[in-house]
């Protein structure tokens, strides 16, 4: 296992910042990880997966540890489900499109978000309607001071709205080294109900979609409102999706009854967060090379060559503006690294 120095960090974060990790390790193993972890004599350790949830507004001086591991395996199969445990170095998106082709359903919805498998419960990513939570059976960790490895059941996870243990107690603690989803193989529940997915469908002329034809749906939504990557430096959704009490909720929507909504329970209404950017004018606009997406103003873009703090600064400014015009706060769902 080598120890790198002075590596930049450009092509392992989803934001194409060009910042630098003072030491740099590649970790393809569990023992690598061990070895790792147990270095001695460096700066802090900073863990790295696919860099897709992370917005990086300096230099580290770190040594960074990034999380290779690859695999999949099945542990146990039944009739109607199977049991698949993912390493946490494979690609989120990669693995779906695995899932797919052997006819196994539950993450179809969740097609095309970015990242890596190892980092999905950290934020219990989710999207059109589905949660990771909803096939999510356990994961394996390795606590950093010890080296020893853990295994979290869903209820220890403590999932909530983009949120777990591991953002919160478990944060510095543990690096997740696999997860285990059960996945359906015949009577798949087809969530279909949310967003665009059902006018994709119909424009395509299918009236009973299979699960591949939801992932296609899914894909099709995402790409015509979100930009790729490779090409244009961006982490996705960049905020939540603000969650506002029901008392709230009834004088936002005399005030604003054309806003899009969505009830999560007695108590609680979601608003969509692009919504309330776009109706401040940040939608395609340009600040330097720091930008919000023409077509999705959830999504702060690098035009290039901006600086994490440009990013983050931006990030500010739409904040205070929605909490200006609606009295709604909205916070980041990436995490910021200072």
């Amino acid at each position: 296992m080598e120890v790198n120095k002075d590596i930049s960090l450009k092509t392992y974060n989803t934001f194409g910042i060009d910042a630098k990790a003072k030491f740099f390790v590649e970790v393809n193993s569990l023992n690598d990880l061990k070895s790792a972890l147990q270095l001695k004599g460096y700066p802090e350790k900073f863990i790295l997966s696919g860099g897709s949830n992370m917005l990086i507004t300096n230099d580290l001086n770190a040594l960074v540890l990034h999380i290779n591991l690859k695999g999949k395996e099945v542990v146990s199969e039944n009739d109607d489900t199977v049991r698949l445990k993912v390493m946490a170095g494979e690609n989120w998106h990669q693995m779906v499109l695995y899932t797919l082709e052997r006819n196994y359903g539950g993450l179809e919805n969740m097609s095309l978000i970015p990242g890596n498998t190892g980092t999905a419960p950290i934020q219990n990513i989710g999207a059109y309607g589905v949660e990771l939570k909803d096939t999510f059976v356990s994961c394996e960790a390795m606590h950093i001071e010890t080296q020893t490895l853990k295994t979290f059941s869903k209820e220890e996870c403590r999932f909530g709205y983009r949120d777990s243990f591991f953002k919160n107690e478990g944060k510095g603690r543990y690096i997740i080294v696999s997860v285990t989803f059960e996945l359906t193989k015949r009577n798949h529940k087809k969530n279909t109900s949310y967003g665009a997915i059902e006018a994709e469908l119909e424009k395509k002329g299918i009236t009973d979609p299979t699960i591949k034809d939801i992932s296609n749906a899914v894909i099709a939504i995402r790409q015509s409102k979100l930009p790729d990557p490779k090409v244009l430096g961006n982490s996705g959704s960049f905020f939540k999706n603000p969650v506002i009490s029901a008392e709230a909720y009834r004088k936002f929507s005399q005030q604003h009854p054309d806003a899009p909504s969505y009830k999560v329970s007695e108590e609680a209404y979601k608003i969509p967060a692009g919504w309330l950017i776009e109706q401040c004018g940040f939608k395609g606009k340009k600040f330097g090379d720091a930008g919000v997406h023409k077509n999705q103003a959830l999504v702060l873009v690098n035009y290039g060559n901006a600086s994490g703090d440009e990013i983050l600064n931006l990030a500010y400014k739409i904040i205070e503006e929605v909490d200006h015009r609606f009295g709604i706060r909205i916070s980041p769902e990436v995490n910021i690294i200072k």
